[in-house]
Order: C-alpha cells, then sequence, then structure tokens
C-alpha cells in the first residue's frame, strides 16, 4: 500500500473514531471506491491503536484520578463498574460473531444503508426535547450503562459507528450531550483496546513486514487526527448538538449508495 494511502486512512480513523459517524464505515467505503488494499485485512483495526493512544494521552488527568480514587471513592467505584459493564455485552457477541461480521457485513452495500439510516436517527433525536436526569458520566447507573452496551452492539454493523449507538442510547435514556458523548470516550478505552487485541491476535502470523510498517505509520496519524477531534468534541456537540454528523452521514451514505447502483 503507498503511504499516501496509508496517511489518508490514518487521517480518516482518527477524525471519525470519536464522532457518530462510523470510522469503520469510512475506511470501508473509502477502501472499496479508491482502491485500497488493507494489510492484513485487519489494517482498520490495527490502527485504531492511535486513536486509544490520542484518548488515553487527553484524559491522562482523569484516569489518574479516577485511579488514585478508585480505593476510598464509592462513586468513582460505581462508574468504573459501570464502564465494564457496558463493555460486557459487546466483547461478549465480537468474540463469539467475528468471522460472521468480517465475512457477511463488511461490504459497501450494509456500509451505506448503515450510514444513511443511522444519520436518520441520530438527526431525530438530536430534535428530540429530551429532558436529561443526568449531567455527569459518573453518575451514570448500572442498569443505565448495560443498556447502552447492549446498544453499542449495533455498531458491529459496520457503518452504525460505536460512538453513535452509545451516545443516542445515553441520550434516550436520560443523559445530557456532554455526558453521553464523555461516557462514550470511556466506553471507547476498553472496548477499542479488546477488538485490537483480539484482531491482532487473529491476524498477527499474517502481517508481513511491510504491513507492520504500514500500520505503524496509520496509527501515528491516527493518533494526531484522534487527539484533536477528542480535544474539541465535547464543547462542539455541547453548543451545537448532533446534526452535521447526521446530515454528513446521511450524504455520505447517500451518495455511496448513487456509486454502488450506477457501478452496478
Amino acid at each position: 500500500m503507498p503511504i499516501w494511502q496509508v496517511i489518508v486512512l490514518g487521517l480518516v480513523e482518527g477524525l471519525t473514531e470519536f464522532i457518530p459517524v462510523s470510522s469503520t464505515g469510512h475506511l470501508l467505503l473509502g477502501g472499496y471506491f479508491l482502491g485500497f488494499e488493507s494489510p492484513g485485512k485487519t489494517f482498520e483495526v490495527l490502527i485504531q491503536l492511535g486513536a486509544i493512544l490520542a484518548i488515553l494521552t487527553i484524559y491522562f488527568g482523569k484516569l489518574l484520578r479516577i485511579l488514585l480514587d478508585l480505593p476510598s471513592d464509592p462513586r468513582t467505584r460505581r462508574f468504573v463498574l459501570a464502564v465494564l459493564v457496558a463493555f460486557l455485552p459487546a466483547a461478549i457477541i465480537g468474540a463469539a460473531a467475528h468471522k460472521f461480521i468480517k465475512e457477511v457485513l463488511f461490504n459497501p452495500w450494509v456500509v451505506s444503508v448503515a450510514l444513511v439510516v443511522g444519520g436518520m436517527v441520530l438527526l431525530a433525536v438530536d430534535k428530540m426535547r429530551l429532558e436529561p436526569r443526568y449531567h455527569d458520566a459518573m453518575d451514570f447507573s448500572l442498569p443505565m450503562a448495560f443498556k447502552i452496551g447492549c446498544l453499542q452492539c449495533l455498531a458491529m454493523i459496520p457503518g452504525v459507528s460505536r460512538s453513535g449507538a452509545t451516545i443516542v442510547g445515553a441520550l434516550l435514556l436520560g443523559a445530557d450531550k456532554r455526558a453521553a458523548t464523555e461516557f462514550s470516550f470511556f466506553l471507547a478505552m476498553p472496548t477499542m483496546v479488546g477488538a485490537f487485541a483480539f484482531d491482532l491476535y487473529k491476524n498477527w502470523a499474517q502481517l508481513t513486514p511491510e504491513d507492520v510498517k504500514a500500520i505503524a505509520i496509520g496509527f501515528a496519524v491516527s493518533f494526531v487526527a484522534g487527539a484533536f477531534v477528542v480535544r474539541y468534541l465535547l464543547d462542539f456537540v455541547s453548543r451545537h448538538g448532533f446534526s452535521l454528523f447526521a446530515w454528513w452521514r446521511i450524504a455520505i451514505g447517500g451518495m455511496a449508495l448513487g456509486a454502488l447502483v450506477v457501478l452496478g
């Protein structure tokens, strides 16, 4: 894979991982229409490491405070447990259905339809007059976290968006936009690390030195782009909501469907 393609895919991963537009969907459509060949058929997952490290870097202070408070603060312990509870459904279903997801759902038709439908759902939820009960992600209850985790499983369909599913779920369950987005950030940490480790374990033997080089470059680019998004996204959604992302999804998915029809 040429370096410029690796850089483009790294940018796409970093810029879209934490916003509700589906990074996997964008990577798959980009690869399909631009003719990118994914190294080891696992490039999309492995370059997520850059985005993972971006969010860990930005949230280092808060994560350190959570770690220090964990032994003595019941609220902190409940929050950590809530994140783990939300992570479990995707971990179990993802491991069990990994082969089916990769072989059946990873195709441009599924991605395009999911982008359009997800955009419509996000637009509808963004316009609802919801009255939030939770203004801090630290206060989410365990049953609420589990429901968000179950909704996250929808993101195993490429194009749905992990962050989109978790944010919409949190909003409908009573969170405000900032708290919903922040919980999605925290839930991304174990979810993405788990997906990265599982895919690396499954595909390690297939990777060549050239693949590793491409993944390393993609990782670095996604780190920079992901850090930029994480730093500014909370303030953006607090002021403007999610309609911009919804319309982007509909536009990209609609154009992709049109192109697929034309190309036959």
